[in-house]
């Protein structure tokens, strides 16, 4: 369930690639994100109706479960508005790398927390610094806008996910996730409203991209998680859910090699060594650190 979820994740950056060809970064996040809360719903009355004829008590809608879903929506629509507006002018394989570097900003962000890193942590930074500057940086030292865009949506998706872990063990967590989508996707819509021009006719013509990115990537691939880390030990499950980064490089070059006409095109030898770089330091922030007997 949890490499399923990651070749959906994978798969969705060509989506938002392909859907800011024809509408905004804003709109297309905020219909996907609306969309997929919609999707949530029916999962939702299934989980308490199985609740209910287990006898298990079913968690209401509360206090926490509104502030939690408004300040994680809120982390959420930042960080995934900005990564969708930077796939305009990156490719979706790239993207896909740089967004998971989130998993080795958060242990840095330990250290100011007064957590003292081990030495894989280390290891890993200095990797992802490599393996980023083969894959960002071109041989006249320049890096592409949406590159630093992407960055910057990683680091709000660090934001989001200490929310998360802080909100998770106090509310439901489909309901969480539902909810947040709410809130992420009536954010953008109200910009859209007030600062764009949204036509009919292009929302239409992107409907597989909205479709699947709402759907499969924010409906289907969550429900995929919830159930499958019930199975998982927590090291497994998040080094299994990295492979996103790996299924979105994969996607990319093999539609590009199919004839596919996608922003930024196929990665040169250079940004997929950058890649693989960038995976090895992923795996090693997350390598369980040995407990001394």
């Amino acid at each position: 369930m949890l490499l399923l979820a990651a070749i959906v994740w994978g798969a969705s950056f060509i989506a938002q690639s392909k859907g800011v060809e024809l509408i905004s970064a804003t709109s297309f996040n905020g219909i996907r994100c609306l969309l997929g809360a919609v999707v949530l719903l029916p999962v939702i009355f299934i989980l308490d109706m199985g609740k209910k004829k287990r006898g298990a008590a079913v968690a209401k809608i509360d206090k926490n479960l509104i502030v939690a879903g408004v300040v994680c929506g809120i982390f959420l629509c930042i960080a995934s508005t900005l990564q969708t507006y930077g796939m305009v002018f990156t490719s979706p394989g790239k993207a896909g790398f740089i967004t998971a570097l989130y998993m080795v900003i958060i242990p840095i962000i330990g250290v100011f927390t007064g957590k003292k890193p081990r030495a894989a942590i280390w290891v890993a930074v200095v990797t992802a610094v490599i393996g980023m500057y083969l894959m960002c940086i071109d041989s006249k030292l320049t890096i592409n806008k949406g590159d630093v865009i992407v960055l910057i949506s990683a680091f709000a998706f660090v934001g989001h996910i200490l929310t998360i872990d802080y909100f998770s063990p106090k509310v439901d967590g489909v309901k969480l996730s539902c909810l947040q989508f709410f809130v992420c996707g009536a954010i953008d819509m109200i910009y859209v409203f007030i600062f764009e021009d949204l036509q009919l006719a292009p929302v239409l013509n992107c409907w597989a991209s909205i479709g699947y990115a709402g759907i499969m990537s924010c409906g289907v691939a969550y429900t995929l998680q919830i159930v499958g880390q019930k199975y998982t030990d927590p090291t497994s499950a998040s080094i299994l859910m990295s492979l996103e980064s790996v299924f979105s490089t994969l996607t990319t070059v093999i539609l590009v090699a199919c004839g596919w006409q996608l922003t930024g095109g196929a990665l040169n030898l250079r940004e997929l060594s950058g890649c693989v770089l960038m995976f090895v330091a992923i795996i090693f922030v997350q390598l369980p650190e040995k407990k001394r007997s």
